[in-house]
């Protein structure tokens, strides 16, 4: 599994980055927001999915844990696929998906090219109590800016909780689960935000469960 990649980029056309590891060109389906946010030729780096299919491997990049997080929320409901779900992030940030399914407003998911009525109320269901708001982005602001001025573990700490606050989970639950990962996560792992994100959310299980878990 290819959980983040870091490199210049060689190209940015449309929502496709080309970046460069270890002298190997790795195309990367992004939003254009992501697309838009780098230049040719400077350094990269990007939490990543890969989506294998029986005819294809494709790598899928996000800015952030939150991103990602959210993006394999919504590639889990039924008729939605890895292309719609960048199309809903790309529309969407995290927190007005987090609003959008709190309030029941499918219309703004039908807003979405390839998202219809049908999928558009399924996602508002599938996705009631795995996402939520951010207190006024206000907590997250200050984990992520905190996350800038650390380095190493305490980094991915830092980020990765807040990618679990903003998923609906408290801050005390978020952070002793990060703590547990972190601790059995071998060390090659502890540096990767994506990896160590996925083994918070299993080790919290299923996401669902998030609104029984906050206190």
């Amino acid at each position: 599994m290819i959980s983040s990649v870091r490199g210049p980029v060689l190209s940015a056309l449309g929502s496709i980055l080309v970046i460069e590891v270890g002298g190997i060109g790795l195309a990367l389906h992004v939003t254009p927001a992501t697309a838009l946010s780098v230049r040719i030729g400077d350094e990269a780096r990007l939490m990543t999915t890969l989506i294998v299919r029986e005819d294809s491997l494709t790598l899928y990049g996000f800015a952030s844990a939150e991103e990602l997080a959210v993006f394999e929320l919504l590639v889990g409901v039924t008729g939605v696929g890895p292309k719609s779900a960048l199309g809903v992030l790309a529309a969407l940030t995290p927190n007005q998906i987090a609003q959008a399914v709190t309030t029941e407003n499918d219309a703004a998911f039908r807003k979405v090219s390839g998202i219809g009525p049908k999928t558009a109320k399924l996602i508002v269901v599938s996705l009631a109590g795995k996402v939520h708001l951010s207190a006024a982005g206000a907590s997250q602001g200050g984990t992520a800016q905190s996350a800038g001025a650390l380095s190493g573990p305490a980094a991915v700490s830092a980020t990765v909780q807040a990618a679990l606050i903003g998923l609906g989970w408290s801050e005390r639950v978020a952070a002793e689960a990060v703590e547990e990962t972190l601790r059995a996560a071998p060390e090659a792992d502890q540096a990767v935000v994506a990896t160590i994100l996925r083994l918070s959310l299993a080790r919290l299980g299923p996401v669902q469960h998030a609104v029984g878990r906050r206190s």
